[in-house]
């Protein structure tokens, strides 16, 4: 059995949690550590935006600002996503790992089988979603909106058909990485607040049919599903879908410097956030 470094770093700021994933990015392409299951929070919640998204077309930044919301640009793509109540995991591992299929679609499909694993270990009947008319694949590939949980993509995860889990791959320096949000609650007004709409009645449309898209964990559940069990079950989810067996891994002061530096200039920075 594969060993795997897991990091349950809990709450951090956008800007070090980002510089984090890829920091460790980093280390495991040039063969410093295994590959690595993280599990994470933010402090304050956070909106983060999709790399190739238009920060000041799509977001309304001032509603950010006032609701005293973290703001940061992933490295990877996808939409907008609101991290407030949630459990945000990310995996990193190289591309020639062992079985791991050429095909981006095919390998998110394999990396969110923890995922999926982890929604059983709670209980829920979760399922992969696959766009099954020309209408839902042709709104992959052109977007209605800038909510990332507007609608499932290819093999995101659903409960009831609506989207539970929202995740973003990139691919650099031969290492995937893949990192993605689950939700425990969801607060549609607040996330409603931090987007542009084209008018109040765009915004309504949005407010109306969000609620059949999108669903969090614990509108699921009769009793509350915490983040610590989430993170016991999502992590059991990962080692018995990979085979992996999972090794605690405690950062060095030398790598938190590392971290840190990035942070500082790369993700911290607005050069980087609003670069588009």
């Amino acid at each position: 059995m594969t060993t795997w470094y897991f990091l349950n770093s809990g709450k951090c700021s956008p800007s070090f949690n980002m510089a984090l994933d890829e920091a460790l990015l980093d280390w495991h392409s040039e063969g410093l550590i295994p590959p690595v299951i993280r599990f994470y929070e933010w402090e304050p919640a956070t909106l983060s935006i999709g790399y190739f998204q238009q920060a000041k077309k799509d977001i309304n930044l001032d509603a950010v600002r006032e609701q005293g919301l973290g703001f940061v640009r992933r490295p990877t793509g996808g939409r907008a996503v609101l991290h407030e109540h949630e459990l945000t995991y990310s995996v990193i591992v190289t591309e020639s790992y062992p079985n791991m299929p050429e095909s981006v679609t095919e390998a998110y499909r394999v990396l969110s089988e923890g995922i999926l694993q982890g929604f059983h270990n709670l209980g829920m009947d979760a399922y992969f979603s696959v766009p099954d008319t020309e209408e839902k694949r042709a709104d992959l590939k052109s977007p209605k909106s800038a909510v990332c949980f507007d609608a499932p993509s290819w093999y995101e995860l659903v409960v009831e058909g609506k989207k539970i889990a929202g995740s973003a791959q990139t691919r650099q320096k031969g290492v995937i990485l893949q990192h993605g949000a689950i939700l425990l609650d969801l607060d549609q007004e607040k996330l409603l607040s931090v987007f542009n709409f084209s008018s109040e009645e765009a915004k309504d449309r949005m407010r109306r049919k969000l609620p059949e898209k999108a669903v969090a964990i614990n509108s699921l559940v009769d009793e509350p599903v915490t983040v610590e069990q989430c993170v016991t079950a999502f992590r059991d989810g990962f080692a018995k879908s990979l085979q992996i067996e999972l090794k605690p891994f405690t950062l060095s002061e030398e790598q938190l410097e590392y971290v840190r530096a990035l942070e500082e200039k790369k993700y911290a920075s607005d050069e980087w956030n609003f670069k588009k």
